[in-house]
């Protein structure tokens, strides 16, 4: 059925009215702006800003799943992929 799927992606989005899912959503800010400033700093332990990158973009994907926000689930995601690529290089590879 596409129509089911076009209806779905064009529902507005759910508020975050539950407790759980705004933490998840600070989970998702605080470790995406520490990653980011770690990332910044080019310090040794600058490959585990990729982690910290990769949490957010998880608690994020969740959040924008949860909520229905098809953009922020699928920005996330995509973020997501490029974050284990970060890892895989500065940590792994």
């Amino acid at each position: 059925r596409p129509w089911a799927i076009v209806r779905a992606m064009t529902e507005p989005p759910r508020p975050a009215a539950t407790p759980l899912l705004g933490a998840v959503k600070w989970f998702g800010t605080i470790t995406g702006l520490v990653g980011a400033a770690i990332l910044a700093l080019n310090i040794p332990i600058s490959g585990w800003g990729w982690v910290l990158f990769a949490l957010s973009s998880v608690s994020w994907t969740t959040a924008g799943l949860a909520m229905r926000d098809w953009s922020l689930a699928l920005l996330q995601g995509g973020f997501l992929i490029v974050d284990l690529v970060g890892v895989w290089r500065w940590l792994i590879a």
